[in-house]
């Protein structure tokens, strides 16, 4: 099985690879670049999620692949946080049929300086938390969840939650997709 993610960063495309080969067993898993067609920093669940379905539909399209995923990292508006905000990463799964599904991983806060900078000045999450820590490969690597978590959750490991999010119902065929 051949299974295409639509992005080259290192910790979407081992997130995705972890989890499929504990479901498929031997997969290849590939990344490639493709554009969101959502902002850099996206804000709100509909334009994390339509990122996250846009990588997965154009990995897809590009490569011919089995399966096509799309993880897309995003803030959103939330009642009772610091900030008013929680970033989520959201995984599209896409197949040749034409069938989409769709889960997410936890929410988290980023600072209040990262935010500010995030809705004042425009500038991505990843990027602010690159800087705030001086580490601009950040994202790459660890992530800010890696940061801000004390080591305790690496970036790979937050996207695996929300690729195994996404496989629910392909897990349970019969639940979901049962003919009446």
């Amino acid at each position: 099985m051949r299974i295409a993610v639509g992005s080259t960063n290192p910790t979407k495309v081992k997130a995705v690879e972890n989890v499929m080969r504990r479901i498929y067993g031997d997969v290849e898993v590939f990344g490639v670049e493709v554009d969101s067609g959502v902002s850099d920093q996206p804000i709100g669940l509909e334009e994390t999620t339509r990122g996250a379905v846009n990588r997965a539909k154009q990995a897809l399209e590009k490569t011919g692949a089995d399966l096509g995923v799309g993880i897309e990292a995003g803030i959103y508006p939330f009642p009772k946080t610091l900030t008013g905000y929680l970033d989520i990463q959201v995984c599209a799964v896409a197949s040749p049929d034409g069938m989409i599904t769709v889960g997410h991983g936890p929410g988290f806060e980023y600072p209040p300086v990262v935010i500010e900078k995030v809705l004042n000045e425009g500038v991505e999450v990843g990027i602010a938390m690159g800087e705030l820590v001086d580490d601009p490969e950040l994202k790459k690597k660890i992530g800010a969840i890696g940061v801000l978590s004390k080591g305790l959750l690496p970036r790979t490991e937050l996207n695996e939650i929300a690729v195994l999010m996404a496989m629910i119902p392909r897990l349970n065929r019969e639940l979901y997709f049962e003919k009446e």
